[in-house]
């Protein structure tokens, strides 16, 4: 969705869950910010220092899910699926208050957090939404993973994983975020190995997992009553995990990001990389500019879907 406006929500929302990997139960209010605000979490268990800004550079930890971490320490974990259904919906300023320390995994993908912003009613704010424009192609290797984005007047992700696994196997998909019907991805679920699961326990992590939040494959079967939900569940899983990694640049994005074999952390490399390291590679416009350069130019923003 292009949109023109910041965006929040009219009214406050609650709702609780249980966290994917501390197994904890968590009581959440999504709360209707200011302009400019961007998307801050705060953890209302916590008197002091408990704001946790969403951003790339607050990212504590990527193994098997997204953490934030401010200053003081104070962090909030399994954040992706809600930042992506917040990108999707166009919300730039929100208050996260939470109880815990890890948001609620609810069914594993994003569809039940898209219900919830819908029902809070989406509103536009005064200021204008900025983007952050690729002008030149970015490329980040690390072993056998790879990751880029080059210029396009879309935001499009074109992600191919490859796992041993038969049923995961080799998947591929492309998705046009301003073009394409996204319910498949939406909905699509996180995902593990059976024989992953004990090992992860180990480490401390899927305390809160089951067939309601997670799909499992064991050999050749999955585990979960009904199967998926759609044929490229799995590809469209790391999708939506990637495009709430990337919505931490903290701006609507133009350009198309290609991956192959990514994840959280490699998506947060990229962002160092990106925002880092290739200063000249991008700028940072408002709709009102594309229409500047535009009429110069007579460009880009002919064949977008701008929506208010």
């Amino acid at each position: 969705m292009f949109s023109i406006y910041q965006k929040t929500i009219e009214h406050k929302i609650t709702f609780s869950g249980v966290g994917l990997h501390s197994g904890k139960n968590s009581n959440v209010k999504f709360i209707p910010a200011h302009d400019n605000q961007g998307i801050v979490f705060k953890r209302v268990d916590l008197e002091n220092n408990n704001l946790i800004e969403a951003k790339f550079n607050n990212v504590s930890s990527a193994t098997l899910c997204t953490s934030l971490k401010n200053n003081h320490g104070v962090k909030v974990s399994t954040v992706e699926h809600l930042l992506a259904a917040l990108y999707i919906k166009g919300i730039d300023n929100l208050i996260v208050e939470i109880d815990s320390e890890e948001m609620p995994i609810l069914d594993g993908s994003s569809q039940e957090f898209i219900n919830l912003i819908e029902s809070a009613k989406i509103i536009n704010l005064n200021t204008r939404k900025k983007y952050i424009k690729i002008l030149e192609k970015v490329e980040f290797e690390d072993k056998n993973r790879k990751i880029s984005i080059e210029p396009s007047d879309n935001f499009e992700v074109d992600f191919q994983l490859n796992y041993k696994n038969n049923v995961i196997g080799l998947q591929r998909n492309k998705v046009n975020f301003f073009k394409d019907n996204l319910e498949k991805v939406i909905q699509s679920r996180t995902f593990c190995l059976f024989d992953d699961i004990e090992k992860i326990k180990k480490i401390g992590l899927a305390k809160g997992g089951s067939l309601e939040n997670a799909i499992v494959v064991e050999d050749d079967k999955i585990l979960n009553q009904g199967g998926l939900r759609n044929e490229k569940e799995f590809v469209n899983h790391k999708i939506l995990d990637l495009v709430g990694d990337f919505s931490l640049v903290g701006f609507g994005i133009l350009g198309k990001v290609t991956c192959y074999r990514g994840g959280h952390e490699l998506s947060n490399l990229f962002l160092h990389e990106l925002m880092n390291r290739n200063k000249n590679k991008f700028e940072i416009l408002t709709v009102q500019d594309f229409k500047s350069k535009a009429l110069s130019h007579r460009s880009y923003t002919s064949g977008l879907a701008v929506n208010a």
